[in-house]
């Protein structure tokens, strides 16, 4: 309930309440973004959705596409802070935005860096790729950002390549991986969202879905 109210907080602090034009809404704020919230943890359709709350599935679409952008993640301020970045794939219906990936599904990659915002790009591309054209780069100016393998001639921390007769070299690889297993945890964690194993939404829905998502997990290891 903690956890709840802060984000309910949050919306309500960003205009969830309004504007108060036409009719007014069958359920209270409280309730539309625990129908949010359900949605994102479940992916249940708005038609499966809609009776657990009384109300009709176009309503619980209206909701949930009014509540999104206040529930996105906050820019942070980059300074001072070791950044570890990592990409992943998100199965996705809709074909304009994904390709058929390594994970023989159309997916995106989105890219999780800690306490950072992405966009996603379609599943085919590597994640030096991504990375490049996902607008954090200027973020991360003078800061550390540690990546793996994928991310060579980024600009990154990365493993050092094996080779022979170099020293002390796998004790530097290993250290690394210890440090960059915590954004695999977060993408774990996050994935417990079970909209980021099969998201149905269109277009822009699906950075507005890894927004939220992301918010919500942020409140939830803070509450």
């Amino acid at each position: 309930m903690k956890q709840f109210e802060r984000l309910l907080k949050v919306v309500r602090e960003r205009g969830g309440e309004g504007p108060r034009i036409g009719r007014p809404w069958c359920l209270p704020l409280a309730d539309r973004v625990l129908v949010v919230a359900v949605y994102y943890r479940t992916n249940l359709t708005m038609r499966k959705l809609a009776p657990l709350f009384g109300v009709s599935p176009a309503i619980v679409c209206r909701g949930v596409q009014r509540l999104w952008p206040l529930l996105a993640l906050a820019p942070v301020d980059a300074a001072d802070r070791l950044w570890i970045v990592d990409g992943t794939l998100v199965p996705v219906r809709d074909r304009t935005v994904g390709a058929s990936s390594r994970n023989y599904r159309f997916s995106v990659n989105v890219q999780v860096i800690i306490d950072a915002d992405a966009r996603p790009a379609s599943g085919d591309r590597a994640d030096a790729h991504v990375w490049r054209d996902s607008g954090l780069l200027p973020h991360c100016q003078g800061v550390t950002v540690l990546g793996d393998g994928a991310y060579i001639n980024t600009g990154l921390g990365v493993p050092h390549r094996k080779r022979p007769g170099r020293v002390g070299e796998e004790a530097d690889n290993a250290e690394h991986r210890r440090v960059r297993a915590r954004v695999e945890h977060a993408i774990g964690r996050l994935k417990n969202y079970k909209i980021l194993r099969d998201c149905q939404q269109h277009g822009d829905g699906l950075h507005q879905v890894v927004q939220a998502v992301a918010h919500m997990h942020n409140l939830a290891l803070t509450a």
